[in-house]
């Protein structure tokens, strides 16, 4: 009864939606069920009992995943004081599969294309270490701020840097080598050397973005990226502009792109149980214009696929990257997967090491994988893992 009661709340048009999709309702039933999951930073694990009797909870270790503990849904962790000092940070335990999928190893440099809201970010910094670097990339110049603010609480920007940019035409590089300042565009402003980053802009920087947001306008790909945040190891300090900026042609990425890229790309959120119960407050109004809209799906359809190629074109040859969105939908899934192939013939899909250990199950293209509530115990999330063969 109660799993009736629960469809019975969804609209109509929302179960169509499921129905022509193949997805089950009663995942937005198991929203009571569904733990939520945190990390708790390298380290800290020597303080699980101080931390479970601060929020008068057991932390429940995720076998499957290192480092990831399971928690009731209903445990707030938010005025702890291992959360405010940084200890622990929330993600899903299939956002941190996305993460490990990628198989990140010690000096890599990462892009996450799609960095905001910035849970991975930090999960990608963790495993990292003290070495390598991760860049964050996001068109969302508030969402962007979020994660930097994110970066600061836990300690954890110090080999990243964040771009404000569209990530379709996002072309800059890891700065893993000294570049040839002659060979940048001629439109940059002073060539300036990057100094240690700090919160206080210079007064004519923050003029220009007063009046970029009293103008209502939106970064654009003929936009250069906007630097918002960059740490002390992240490769920018002591460079110049010219370096920064460097453009280079498709063939040098080969040798020069990113060893791991992750591309968690926008969608319609219909997986997350979390996402869609705010429509209840939002109005189902609004799940019609954002999740069931034909045009509206069919633009997003397009999007995840130039970043997808975007991504991959970054990427060095060798390295890998992890396609992922928390949409259930074959649309957004399996067949950007297979158009994506299609159009690259130097993209091979690619096992994900150990999931015969993970509560996923297999989607319908060999490979890739699914988590859903029901399953899993986790919210919905589609992975796919390619590598990028040398030419």
């Amino acid at each position: 009864m109660e799993e009736e009661a629960s469809n019975a709340a969804l609209p109509d048009g929302f179960l169509d939606f499921l129905k022509a999709n193949g997805l089950d309702p009663s995942i937005y039933a198991e929203s009571n069920s569904t733990p939520r999951y945190i990390r708790l930073k390298p380290g800290c694990e020597a303080q699980i009992e101080e931390i479970e009797g601060e929020i008068k909870c057991k932390l429940e270790k995720v076998g499957w995943l290192p480092g990831f503990y399971a928690l009731p849904p209903d445990v707030q962790i938010a005025n702890s004081n291992a959360y405010r000092e940084g200890k622990m940070y929330g993600i899903d335990a299939a956002s941190g599969a996305a993460v490990s999928a990628l198989n990140i190893s010690a000096g890599d440099h990462v892009l996450d294309l799609c960095a905001a809201p910035g849970a991975k970010l930090c999960l990608m910094l963790d495993i990292l270490g003290d070495s390598g670097s991760v860049t964050g990339v996001d068109v969302s110049s508030h969402r962007l701020a979020a994660c930097r603010t994110m970066l600061q609480k836990y300690a954890l920007g110090n080999r990243c840097r964040l771009f404000v940019a569209d990530g379709t035409t996002f072309s800059l590089m890891p700065m893993r080598i000294h570049s040839d300042p002659k060979s940048c565009e001629s439109a940059l402003e002073e060539n300036v050397t990057f100094k240690e980053w700090t919160s206080r802009r210079p007064w004519k920087e923050r003029k220009k973005a007063a009046r970029v947001r009293k103008s209502g306008a939106v970064h654009s790909g003929n936009q250069l990226p906007e630097l918002i945040y960059y740490g002390r190891h992240s490769g920018v300090v002591g460079r110049n502009k010219s370096e920064l900026y460097q453009t280079f042609r498709d063939s040098e990425l080969l040798s020069c792109g990113y060893d791991k890229v992750l591309v968690d790309a926008e969608c319609t959120h219909d997986g997350s149980i979390k996402h869609v119960q705010k429509f209840e407050h939002w109005g189902w109004e609004t799940l019609q214009r954002r999740v069931l809209d034909a045009e509206r799906s069919d633009s997003l359809t397009v999007l995840q696929l130039k970043l997808l190629t975007n991504g991959f074109r970054l990427l060095k040859a060798g390295g890998l990257l992890v396609y992922s969105t928390c949409s259930l939908t074959v649309a957004q899934n399996e067949d950007i997967v297979k158009q994506f192939l299609e159009e690259n013939p130097f993209a091979e899909l690619q096992a994900i090491d150990g999931v015969e250990n993970w509560p996923s199950k297999s989607g319908q293209l060999p490979n890739t994988l699914r988590f859903d509530p029901l399953t899993s115990k986790t919210s919905g999330l589609f992975v796919a893992k390619f590598s990028k063969l040398a030419i």
